[in-house]
């Protein structure tokens, strides 16, 4: 697929990548094989091959997936009319993106072999670079670098971890907006 053109999903590849998605959070990618994903919306396996070639473009297709729902928080975030208004909407953003997506999106975009899809991945650095830009301004310093893959962790595992499932989104959300904007020195 190519990063600067990406293709639009049929019907059946947006199933496909939403059932890889459920189950890569559940089991990891190397935990979901492709009978799981075909078991999981109800077709033959030779469905999923229709559509794929193999489980590896199924894990790109995911992975792009949720990169373009980050870079649409991102776009969103650069169009505020003043750095604290665009800090504060990622952050909103990024928030909302975890908890929307079951509190799984931190499992996928964590996983081994996303991260090294994602190594070398233009749009994803590129996502990435004005993500950091919209939080801690240009500073490029390695505090910066890590102060923003800390806050971005952070809420990624927070969603998921033991502690919060059985609290409300509302609840969570609330509290990861008011830490995150704590974090980053920002007035709640």
């Amino acid at each position: 697929m190519d990063e600067n053109n990406p293709i639009l999903l049929s019907a059946a590849q947006a199933r496909i990548i939403t059932a890889a998605l459920n189950l890569f959070a559940r089991h990891g990618v190397g935990g979901t094989s492709l009978q799981m994903i075909a078991d999981e919306i109800g077709v033959t396996k030779a469905a999923v091959y229709h559509q794929y070639k193999t489980k590896d473009e199924i894990v790109l297709a995911a992975a792009e997936s949720e990169l373009r729902r980050l870079a649409v928080v991102v776009e969103v975030a650069e169009h505020e009319s003043s750095p604290r208004r665009a800090r504060d909407s990622l952050i909103a953003g990024i928030v909302d993106l975890a908890i929307d997506r079951g509190r799984s999106a931190g499992t996928i975009l964590s996983d081994p072999v996303i991260v090294g899809f994602f190594a070398d991945h233009n749009a994803f650095r590129d996502v990435m670079q004005r993500l950091r830009h919209l939080l801690v301004g240009d500073d490029t310093a390695p505090q910066a670098r890590v102060r923003t893959a800390m806050l971005i962790a952070a809420i990624s595992g927070a969603v998921m971890h033991p502690f919060v499932t059985d609290l409300d989104d509302d609840v969570v959300r609330v509290e990861l907006l008011r830490l995150a904007r704590r974090f980053l020195a920002l007035p709640a």
